[in-house]
């Protein structure tokens, strides 16, 4: 089967058109519809519908859809491994939450580049749910979440536990001044969940954010309140830049790594899961 011809048509199930997957991967028109029945042919299936407003997938197409972008990851993924430069004999691919690269990812490359010259990281940032599928398909050797599910042939470990706590950039008086100025800041499920629990009667919040750097900028520069991990808000605190909420829970937010049980790369896996902890170990005791 024809990677191009699998690159093709997962852009016409994106785009939804011949012509706009046609001036996405900068071909003609006809080089994308010959593509496409070049896949049909090798299939014996039509792969797409057309409609008033383009095409959509038919049933045989939805079936390998469900499969393209994975064989093409493994595809990339086998190229990396076999194209290493001399002085280089594997590969690990590890992706995390970018909330937890600056507390565990950076300290742990240059720990990986000592103990393991050798190897070549592929690093990257992501979602629980997308590096939980890339780790059941075999394209990632380890994920570092906080949300993991339980999926057969995954192991699960928790790593460590961030301790959320509520901050503003002005001391408070009264118990509740901090609601009218609060930003909610999303750090997951279990936070939801939690916090929820703890302000059951709150409004809803004037400003929600996905990212906790953009809150915490934001409060520094306009004034509010929110949750933050106490590793990101301590030197804010030293200096007088912001203050605990008094009468307020601490949130605990536990981070997992995510790997397989069995991999044909066991021994390089190990070390870096070690790595992982001995890094996870000392930002605990900090």
């Amino acid at each position: 089967m024809n990677l191009t011809h699998l690159e093709t048509f997962l852009e016409i199930a994106e785009t939804g058109n011949f012509n706009k997957a046609a001036e996405n991967l900068h071909v003609t028109q006809s080089t994308v519809s010959a593509r496409v029945k070049a896949l049909e042919d090798s299939l014996g299936r039509s792969l797409f519908k057309r409609n008033h407003n383009g095409v959509e997938l038919s049933p045989a197409g939805r079936q390998l859809q469900r499969y393209t972008a994975s064989m093409l990851r493994l595809w990339k993924q086998a190229r990396h491994e076999v194209c290493l430069p001399p002085g280089l004999n594997a590969t690990l691919a590890l992706s995390s939450q970018f909330s937890l690269w600056s507390r565990l990812i950076l300290h742990w490359m240059p720990w990986m580049r000592q103990h393991a010259p050798d190897v070549a990281l592929r690093l990257d940032t992501n979602y629980s749910n997308a590096m939980m599928r890339q780790l059941s398909d075999g394209v990632l050797d380890i994920g570092v979440m906080y949300s993991p599910r339980q999926i057969p042939g995954l192991r699960i470990e928790k790593l460590l536990e961030e301790q959320l706590v509520m901050v503003s950039t002005s001391p408070l008086n009264e118990p509740d001044d901090w609601r009218k100025d609060y930003i909610l800041v999303d750090w997951g499920d279990v936070f939801r969940n939690i916090h929820n629990e703890h302000f059951p009667d709150m409004a809803t919040p004037p400003i929600y954010v996905g990212l906790g750097d953009l809150g915490l900028r934001y409060i520094l520069e306009n004034g509010g309140s929110g949750y933050f991990p106490m590793r990101v808000v301590r030197p804010h605190l030293q200096i007088g830049e912001l203050f605990l909420v008094p009468d307020t829970p601490t949130i605990q937010r536990p981070a997992y790594m995510v790997y397989a049980k069995s991999s044909n790369n066991k021994a390089l896996v190990d070390q870096a899961l070690d790595g992982l902890r001995i890094i996870a170990a000392s930002e605990s005791e900090e």
